[in-house]
């Protein structure tokens, strides 16, 4: 008989009892992902799919027959003829006494519609804590992005491990011992004077709202949900917007190929050009007389003073025929495209077509990519050998 590899001896079938019933795990997949595929919801709070397992929060304990303590089913594996049992008194009891015990260390006041402790509180009918509350901690709101209430913060080191160990930041960490406890920002610095990219993993991980999106914009409820694909670089990251009266209110990561739910800072917080009035709704044509310079710049309050609106048919006669009289009078080398980040995957393609056949450069500009638009025109220029003179057509 050939020896089997680890990864193979990983995938083979388990046998075992789940809650009074034979099933068949994996060796590779803890009880609660098991107790998962057969409809069975275990209590958990510092669990979550995607991430390691950390077992530090204890409410999805569950009673293994032979072992005298409770075992957290988030950190155990099956094995053949183990006998687990998740709903039975003394699981129940304990899972709600954990509930609980984290009930009376947070606030009465909510930082989001969704926080796991009141939805698994609610499940397993906890009532009103019979316990002291804990000193609560003020909110630090030093951040541009994201609002960090301590007051409702559980310790499960969900954050912690999505900023260190999924977006390899390492920026929160786990400070102090006994009741002082708690996450901290590099050296314990106001979330907002730290070294935090405001990726927003750690927002998208926190399971009771202690750190949410800035000025409780997470409070407000949505009319819709709108599955997207981020608009920026080309990496193609999956997004879901939550839309209230047309009006994006926040952005959450979705699950797909190149992103795993997760986002960077202009995926997850940089959608406020979709509604910014400076946005272009209409095709623009520059005023008679209104001349070019290199140092010119307008102001978008006064755009009007520079150029005018036209159709869409007006639009595009103008810059074709703009660019056909640069190409006869300069040159088919006086033509350069250059694409938006933040345009759709179909419209580089399109540039493109157009571009060809006029023998034109063309560069992406993305928001990662380490072509900027000033070193491509210093290229450009230099490979034409001539005087900078450009027709841009936006």
């Amino acid at each position: 008989m050939d020896r089997i590899s680890t990864a193979q001896a990983a995938t083979m079938p388990v046998e075992f009892k789940l809650n009074g019933k034979t099933v068949v795990g994996r060796s590779d997949e803890t009880l609660i992902e098991t107790a998962r595929h057969y409809g069975i919801d275990i209590p958990h709070l510092c669990y979550k799919e995607g991430m390691r397992p950390d077992g530090n929060c204890r409410a999805c304990v569950v009673e293994i027959k032979g072992e005298r303590v409770l075992a957290p089913s988030c950190c155990r594996y099956p094995k053949d003829g183990m006998e687990v049992t998740t709903d039975n008194p003394r699981s129940v009891a304990s899972q709600k006494m954990v509930l609980e015990l984290l009930l009376s260390d947070i606030p009465e006041k909510s930082y989001t519609l969704d926080s796991e402790l009141d939805r698994w509180a609610k499940e397993l009918k906890v009532g009103k804590p019979r316990f002291e509350s804990r000193h609560q901690p003020k909110a630090d709101l030093s951040h541009a992005a994201i609002a960090v209430n301590l007051d409702a913060c559980i310790q499960c080191t969900r954050c912690l491990r999505a900023c260190r160990e999924e977006q390899v930041n390492d920026v929160i960490g786990y400070a102090h011992r006994g009741e002082h406890s708690k996450i901290v920002f590099d050296f314990d610095d106001p979330m907002g004077d730290s070294t935090c990219v405001a990726c927003g993993e750690c927002v998208q991980a926190c399971p009771t709202g202690a750190l949410m999106p800035a000025r409780e914009v997470g409070k407000i409820q949505a009319d819709k949900t709108v599955d997207s694909v981020c608009p920026y670089c080309g990496v193609g990251c999956l997004l879901t917007y939550n839309v209230k009266g047309n009006k994006i209110l926040w952005v959450q990561g979705r699950e797909g190929p190149a992103n795993s739910n997760r986002l960077c800072v202009k995926g997850r917080y940089g959608f406020d050009y979709v509604q910014h009035k400076h946005r272009l709704t209409k095709p623009l044509i520059r005023k008679p007389g209104a001349k070019k310079h290199k140092d010119f710049s307008v102001d978008p309050d006064n755009w009007s003073a520079v150029f005018r609106e036209a159709s869409w048919d007006e639009a595009l006669d103008f810059a074709a025929n703009g660019l056909r009289d640069t190409r006869d009078k300069y040159g088919k080398r006086s033509l350069a495209g250059f694409g938006s980040a933040k345009a759709p995957t179909k419209r580089p393609i399109s540039s493109r077509s157009w571009c060809a056949p006029a023998s034109a450069r063309t560069t992406s500009t993305t928001a990662r990519g380490c072509v900027t638009l000033r070193r491509s025109l210093r290229s450009w220029r230099a490979s034409i050998r001539a005087p900078s003179r450009t027709r841009c057509a936006m």
